[in-house]
């Protein structure tokens, strides 16, 4: 019987959260908490990690970089007991056009991108009880094409891949992707600057769900692909519609 259908939630489960120190892992580490559960965060930052342990008071914290392979090994030989659930909200999107790409540095980008997932799967799944779930973090924005998106299409095509496969190979355990359009994040923030207000606007005028998606929206659906053992090798949209504009 899953957890969902004997009701009891997240009480008592462990989660880890990758990029826990804001916007969806943050979001994602505090509902955890509300439901009873326990939460390992990390993050890159070590003040902002502090920052976050503070209101989150987690099991425990590390900050390393998640798209350093070995950081992510050590992290998870360290962990002192298995877990239930590990999702990871690290990494960021990039946007340029080929004129404006510096090669090496666009490939160390895709190329993180892919060990990173790679790396957690791998030295995740030996701390994940079976029927846990290894859940990621991408993006829709790849889908549709245009200038500036080539980078990023080409990871938002490769992560449904890696999540399919992945999920074959570590089962039991469950491997799940959720794929967001534009979340009103902290990373936002910074990527738009004095842009943001205008693109909230933007939003709330032309999103089927007349309103921008938040990270609590994010959180809810994390938690219940947690929660829901059926789930595995599928990759969930979250974009309040932006897709069908």
């Amino acid at each position: 019987m899953s957890h969902e259908e004997n009701g009891s939630g997240l009480a008592g489960q462990v989660v880890v959260v990758i990029g826990g120190s804001s916007g969806m892992g943050f979001e994602t580490a505090r509902r955890v908490r509300a439901e009873g559960g326990q939460v390992f965060m990390t993050g890159r930052n070590a003040e902002r990690l502090e920052r976050a342990a503070a209101e989150i008071r987690p099991l425990g914290t590390a900050t390393f970089d998640a798209a350093d392979p070995d950081a992510v090994r050590a992290f998870f030989q360290e962990l002192p007991h298995p877990v239930d659930h590990v999702i990871s909200t690290a990494g960021g999107p990039s946007y340029l056009p080929l004129a404006e790409m510096d090669l090496g540095e666009t490939s160390r980008h895709f190329g993180d991108r892919l060990a990173m997932t790679l790396a957690i799967a791998k030295y995740g799944q030996e701390k994940v009880r079976a029927g846990g779930t290894l859940l990621f973090i991408g993006g829709t924005g790849g889908r549709r094409p245009g200038v500036g998106r080539t980078v990023i299409a080409a990871l938002t095509a490769a992560l449904p891949a890696l999540t399919a496969n992945l999920a074959l190979e570590l089962a039991p355990v469950r491997v799940n992707l959720i794929a967001a359009g534009f979340v009103d994040t902290p990373l936002s923030a910074s990527l738009l600057g004095d842009r943001l207000e205008a693109r909230r606007e933007e939003l709330r005028a032309t999103l089927p769900i007349r309103r921008v998606v938040g990270p609590g929206d994010v959180a809810d659906l994390a938690l219940h692909i947690m929660r829901n053992e059926a789930l595995t090798g599928a990759t969930y949209d979250i974009d309040g519609g932006q897709q069908l504009l």
